[in-house]
């Protein structure tokens, strides 16, 4: 095995050819093995017919991990995709975690446009301050941490994003989140917004209160926006103000 091996961990971005990075795009080009959830691969559109293209379904995350450091002992050079960043929320993580029982391998994490940041180019500034962000996915975490780092984040006054916020079998949980905000002193006319389907076909964004949004269904490919105390809304952008004297 090349005891210089390098597994590269892509962030694609949101989706959206032109919103991938330069160095993703090399990195992906010079690669002989692909590893990706099914729905990233989908993603790529077919623009890598050379490739080996390998994936796993969700909740199969470490295996795919495996396949890659599999892959690279085998002498292949190997990306691993995740969508957005993949040091956000992604597979850089548990690329790192399995990294001691391979030895000669090297991790190089390629990074992407987050959805905080490309859902926020959309609705205006919503995260022009501090700002934190937060997945409602209790998968992982229990809902309990959830809640307190919700309450943490109104009491900072921190703009809010949330990604995962709501799925078939947590179809209450952005409602949740959203009462625990105002149980926590958020106001009901606190300025919000969300964006649907970022970088892909049919994306949509809008703005709304508070109250609209405890009240507002959406899914896994929604990113939700909650303004600290100071943002607003103006012809339908989020602002969330820097601070300059204007």
């Amino acid at each position: 095995m090349n005891s210089n091996n390098i597994i590269y961990i892509v962030g694609l971005g949101p989706g959206d050819e032109k919103m991938m990075t330069k160095q993703a795009e090399e990195v992906l080009a010079g690669c002989d093995v692909i590893v990706g959830y099914t729905l990233y691969l989908e993603l790529l559109g077919g623009r890598y017919p050379d490739k080996e293209l390998l994936s796993t379904p969700m909740k199969r995350e470490i295996e795919r991990c495996r396949l890659c450091f599999e892959k690279a002992h085998e002498g292949k050079k190997v990306a691993l995709i995740c969508s957005g960043d993949a040091g956000v929320y992604g597979m850089a993580a548990p690329m790192y975690e399995l990294l001691p029982e391979y030895e000669g391998v090297e991790l190089c994490v390629v990074p992407g446009i987050t959805a905080a940041v490309s859902g926020a180019a959309l609705l205006g500034a919503p995260i022009n301050h501090d700002f934190c962000v937060i997945s409602l996915s209790d998968l992982l975490t229990p809902f309990e941490l959830i809640e307190k780092r919700i309450r943490a984040a109104i009491d900072g006054d921190f703009a809010i994003v949330l990604y995962n916020p709501s799925s078939k079998k947590r179809s209450d949980y952005l409602k949740r989140a959203c009462d625990i905000m105002l149980e926590q002193g958020a106001t009901q006319d606190r300025a919000c917004g969300y964006v649907w389907n970022i970088g892909r076909e049919g994306a949509s964004s809008r703005t709304l209160t508070l109250g609209e949004l405890r009240d507002t269904e959406v899914d896994m490919f929604t990113t939700v926006f909650i303004g600290n105390s100071q943002s607003y809304i103006e012809n339908g952008k989020l602002i969330t103000k820097r601070g300059y004297r204007i």
